[in-house]
């Protein structure tokens, strides 16, 4: 399962790293403990098929045959394997696929009792990256079109089958066109949905702040016991102090 991501790419990092004009893009600033529901930029392919575009989305896959959009809170993710059998998905795994931009997600490793251990995971040059994801448009009988998207997830590699028995699919750089564009291939491009190298990853405990989705700032992202004495004093052994250090 993904259920919170972290995004601390400017626009202007994005733009470059996803070939896209940043005078085209909507405007949205970094944010570090993205969850359900919130809106957030995703990338695809233009309307005309000459190139990439981005957009915002919720996070929750609401297909376009939903009565209503409470559907959205059960397809944060789709299960690589069986995307494609579950009504919910299939259409949008033919014709609709993303890339959700990202720089790190979270997981929760289970430990003794009812007690978890949060962990940010990211890539291990420290670069962006982006996530396989599917987009639905979903109009109601009195509002405007709702643009959602899932994150597909797939089996965990060495890293993380020690963290958590799910991860997010990351994409290479050098299929994104591929998976965007559905014509391609002739079939879906499924031998893309597989765990991404563990050897170019890296994961490292962070404080429990992450848990609440209230807390969206940059020390979410540092490693657990390297809090500075201010921060020590807000929020004891939660919260260092520089940014990915020594990525």
């Amino acid at each position: 399962m993904c259920g919170r991501f972290a995004r601390r790419s400017t626009q202007e990092v994005l733009a470059d790293w996803f070939g896209i004009t940043l005078e085209q893009m909507p405007w949205f600033v970094p944010s570090f403990n993205i969850a359900p529901q919130s809106t957030q930029p995703i990338v695809r392919r233009n309307a005309d098929g000459s190139g990439r575009a981005c957009s915002l989305a919720r996070w929750g896959l609401v297909p376009a045959w939903a009565k209503d959009t409470k559907i959205g809170f059960s397809t944060i993710n789709a299960r690589a394997e069986d995307a494609a059998s579950k009504p919910a998905f299939r259409g949008a795994l033919k014709k609709r696929r993303c890339l959700v931009p990202a720089d790190a997600f979270y997981e929760w490793q289970r430990l003794e009792g009812k007690s978890r251990n949060p962990h940010a995971i990211a890539l291990a040059s420290g670069e962006p990256f982006a996530l396989a994801g599917l987009w639905e448009c979903w109009t109601s009988k009195d509002g405007p079109p709702l643009e959602t998207f899932t994150v597909l997830t797939t089996a965990p590699n060495e890293l993380m089958s020690a963290i958590h028995n799910r991860m997010p699919v990351i994409l290479e750089p050098s299929d994104y066109d591929l998976w965007l564009t559905p014509e391609a291939s002739s079939s879906i491009p499924t031998s893309l949905l597989k765990p991404f190298p563990a050897s170019r990853m890296r994961a490292w405990p962070v404080g429990s702040r992450v848990g609440n989705v209230r807390n969206n700032d940059p020390q979410l992202l540092q490693p657990r016991g390297k809090e500075t004495s201010e921060d020590a004093a807000q929020t004891p052994r939660m919260r260092p102090p520089s940014l990915f250090d020594n990525l």
